[in-house]
């Protein structure tokens, strides 16, 4: 029998118990979750086969009352002894994809990025649209190319065309930017025509992940008009390999900044808000750049994923959705390239070198963390991504 110890101030103690998918030594994938600096083999530690899958998408499918029930017994079992080789030091870990994902949606629900954005394009009109504060924007993404941490991105190609072209050209992107977003995984779906309440989230929702939106600016520049990102948002997203329970993040919820007016209409209404107090920071080649603050969302969780199902669409175990870049009323705090660097106009000082979009080579780290129970902080882990010269 062996025992876990858990560091004093760990981002990973009993508060949070993330789940992720990991492989030891060449060993088929499965399912673990993440105890200090340890991962706990649940197959092994609770004799269920559900657990020896390569995906976390069987557990989740169990639902609700299922996730309740094992995150009570994880806990009890890390307090004690634990059997021979079900626990693995984090080190000795690779992580996998935790999820297969079914559908991918990224929405646009921070009010301070949606207004820097709408004053670098439209300078002489409003910041924001006639329908932003009444539903949260989004667009449908490719689920193909949702990639786990650490996996190497190749800088996409694509069509670009600058107000100075003649007519487009065809070439590597040269505006490579990222999106420091959260992730929501769902764990239980529904079918046609049965639209989720805000109230529900949690029901349906089974955890969070960091999120990265890599984004080529000057292709979505060129194609985005009239339908929307297409090839400048399809080739990479990243995820985190952990995915916190959104049982955990029940000391983080926070009210709403805004919705006062105008008030959102009663489908996307919450009796109990679900902002979250999540704080993120965005590392350059190894320099602090920026730290976005989720807590200053204007849309939550819960009411994209009601808005995402009010038409009658289906959801899946699986479906991710992600909440758009998050970024505060503070320069610090923007989680894009695009808004750091104003566009380009003001670059920003990386290892000594200004720099405004990334080149070949560059990579980037968003960790996060948040307030857990009984006065502790959880951690998300991180989501790293490094830049490959185009094919």
């Amino acid at each position: 029998m062996t025992t876990i110890d858990i560091p004093a101030g760990s981002l990973f103690g009993i508060d949070n118990l993330p789940y992720g998918v990991f492989s030891v030594d060449g060993d088929s994938p499965r399912v673990g979750v993440r105890v200090g600096d340890s991962v706990l083999d649940l197959a092994a530690a609770l004799g269920d086969d559900v657990f020896a899958a390569p995906s976390l998408n069987p557990f989740m499918a169990q639902g609700y009352d299922r996730w309740v029930a094992v995150r009570a017994r994880i806990r009890d079992l890390v307090s004690g002894e634990l059997p021979d080789g079900a626990v693995h030091p984090v080190a000795r870990a690779t992580l996998h994809l935790p999820i297969e994902v079914a559908d991918y949606v990224d929405f646009y629900a921070s009010e301070h990025h949606a207004s820097n954005v709408g004053r670098l394009f439209r300078p002489d009109a409003e910041p924001l649209l006639p329908n932003w504060k009444h539903l949260p924007v989004g667009y449908h993404g490719r689920s193909g190319t949702v990639l786990v941490s650490g996996t190497d991105i190749v800088r996409p190609s694509g069509q670009r065309k600058t107000p100075a072209d003649a007519s487009p050209v065809y070439g590597p992107s040269t505006r490579l930017d990222i999106e420091a977003e959260m992730g929501f995984v769902v764990g239980t779906g529904t079918p046609l025509n049965t639209p989720i309440s805000p109230d529900s989230f949690s029901r349906h929702v089974f955890g969070a992940v960091l999120l990265n939106d890599w984004s080529a600016r000057d292709i979505q520049a060129w194609e985005y008009v009239p339908l929307g990102p297409h090839l400048g948002k399809s080739f990479a997203t990243s995820i985190s390999p952990w995915v916190v329970p959104i049982l955990a993040l029940e000391a983080a919820r926070i009210p709403l900044p805004g919705q006062l007016d105008p008030v959102p209409l009663p489908y996307l209404r919450e009796s109990e808000p679900w902002g979250l107090d999540i704080d993120l920071v965005i590392e350059w080649n190894g320099d602090e750049v920026s730290r976005p603050p989720f807590r200053e969302m204007y849309w939550s969780p819960a009411q994209m994923l009601a808005h995402l199902t009010v038409n009658g669409a289906s959801s899946r175990t699986g479906d991710l959705y992600g909440s758009g870049t998050i970024s505060g009323p503070e320069k610090h705090q923007r989680g894009a390239f695009l808004e750091l660097s104003w566009g380009g106009k003001e670059p920003l000082t990386v290892k000594g070198e200004e720099r405004t979009f990334l080149l070949d080579g560059d990579e980037v780290v968003i960790t996060g963390t948040a307030p857990g129970a009984n006065g502790s902080r959880i951690g998300f882990g991180e989501v790293r991504g490094r830049v490959l010269p185009a094919k």
